[in-house]
């Protein structure tokens, strides 16, 4: 109903673009030569519907693939309403991750709507680097250490109140509320309630709108979107407003979650090192990619795991000997968490076969050359994880899953820049170390306490993209507890 909504909005959009195109198409300059070949498509449109409908039937693969086959690694199109470049394979993935200052990374106008100007998705140049440097101060490994009990008891409290005494439940909706949770808590120190789960609403209607055309006009998911980010946005203009006021009569700390960290950090004069409109920005980036990517990742994980008893039973003599090591009822720690070898790659190779984000954006600061095609300035580069995952040339039987291709957090024989769940280069995802800490934790209660199998046939077992992958009905499965006691 919501994309038959959009294309009517969309068609009711049409007129007046394409009659402003026919209008100033004769005053612009002139493009390149030698751009890369492809279709723009539709004044507007392009071929994000296209695009967007290959997502939501799970054939976006094979709609990038067509289009490799008849275009080449290097094409050119027009998605969200902005000149793009398709780029593909190791190469491209370098090329895009550390040109750091020809490719600035930039997400669809529709992203910077809802989630700020200000964010680190964003800015360029030194404004990145401030931004990323006051990030990574909440997101290194020495603050991480801090808050893996934290994680350890909203793990255990989520699982005795919606996993325990059940027979069923179905997992995607778990893992979200369970990942929205934490990441609430660590960034906002927001306690289970009203206001949390008021947040967490708003954030499901702000993803629906992320990669949308930007069309504002009633009834679309974009136009709800805009509505959930402005909520969103007062509540943490008032969330950073209280915390300061916490910091300066003494009863927080720069340790107590991101809200403070970020209010601590001056620069080299003593003032602010972010603006409060930068912390709300990027706490909104912050919490929209610490939520879903951790989501979909602990849900097919647990869908792979159905499918596989032998590395499920691997993974549990894994967490039992952790287990074995500590005091009943006590929480894991950070020296834990690097015993779980197994268990990250599993989640590793999960990543590689289903990606969180299907692919990402930036965009050309000037005009830039790649494989003897100019991408002008201003265009969006647009890279895809899934061409190297599944190419055969790059991971051998690419469709099979193999925890055992990784050694040490990277594939063991595949070229750099091949696996890129979590991007690459000097803009790598900063929350990487958060995911592994959030994963390991929530997998070593979860498969000590519970054996479950699938509750849909294996024919239906399949999940479409909406922008993020979930699998179709949410994931039900049956759920047993195990005989043995768990923490």
């Amino acid at each position: 109903m919501a994309f038959s909504v959009l294309v009517i909005a969309l068609i009711a959009a049409i007129v007046l673009p394409v009659i402003l195109h026919l209008r100033t198409r004769g005053n612009n300059k002139p493009r390149p030569a030698n751009l890369p070949p492809g279709s723009m498509g539709l004044p507007v449109i392009g071929q994000s519907l296209a695009l967007l409908r290959a997502m939501r039937t799970n054939t976006a693969d094979r709609w990038i693939q067509g289009r490799v086959a008849r275009y080449g690694p290097v094409s050119k199109l027009s998605l969200f309403g902005t000149p793009t470049v398709l780029l593909t394979g190791p190469a491209a993935n370098k090329f895009v991750f550390f040109s750091d200052d020809a490719l600035a990374m930039k997400q669809p106008r529709s992203v910077a709507m809802i989630l700020g100007e200000r964010s680190i998705s964003e800015l360029t140049g030194d404004d990145h680097r401030r931004i990323r440097g006051a990030l990574a101060e909440f997101l290194k490994p020495d603050m991480l250490r801090k808050y893996v009990g934290k994680i350890d008891g909203e793990v255990r409290r989520h699982l005795d109140e919606s996993w325990d005494g059940r027979r069923a439940v179905t997992v995607m909706p778990l893992m979200k509320r369970l990942t929205f949770g934490i990441i609430s808590s660590l960034l906002f120190g927001l306690a289970p309630g009203h206001v949390r789960d008021a947040l967490a609403g708003d954030f499901a209607r702000i993803a629906e709108g992320m990669w949308a055309i930007p069309v504002d006009l009633p009834f679309t998911a974009f136009r709800r979107s805009l509505r959930s980010s402005a909520r969103a946005r007062r509540l943490l203009e008032k969330i950073t407003r209280e915390t300061k006021a916490k910091l300066e009569r003494g009863e927080a700390s720069r340790s107590s979650d991101l809200i403070a960290c970020l209010l601590s950090l001056a620069d080299e004069r003593g003032a602010p090192l972010l603006s409060e409109e930068e912390i709300v920005d990027n706490a909104m980036v912050t919490l929209v990619a610490g939520n879903d990517t951790s989501s979909v990742l602990l849900t097919f994980m647990v869908r792979q795991l159905a499918n596989d008893p032998d590395t499920l039973a691997a993974m549990v003599q894994e967490h039992e000997e952790v287990a074995g090591s500590k005091v009943d009822g006590e929480a894991l720690t950070w020296e834990d968490l690097g015993k779980m070898k197994l268990t990250w790659r599993v989640a590793l190779e999960t990543l590689r076969l289903v990606p969180p984000l299907f692919g990402n954006f930036r965009r050309a600061t000037k005009d830039v050359e790649f494989d003897g095609f100019i991408i002008p300035k201003g265009w969006q580069v647009f890279w895809v994880s899934s061409v190297t995952h599944m190419d055969a040339s790059i991971f051998h039987e690419p469709a099979k899953f193999d925890p055992f291709r990784f050694k040490d957090g990277s594939p063991a024989t595949a070229p750099p820049c091949s696996f890129v769940a979590f991007g690459g280069g000097p803009r790598i995802c900063a929350g990487m170390e958060f995911a592994r800490v959030e994963t390991l934790v929530t997998m070593h209660y979860l498969v000590r306490r519970f054996k479950w199998k699938l509750c849909c046939s294996q024919s239906e077992n399949t999940f479409v993209r909406d922008p993020l992958p979930s699998p179709r009905n949410g994931l039900p499965i049956e759920i047993e507890r195990r005989a043995s006691p768990s923490r």
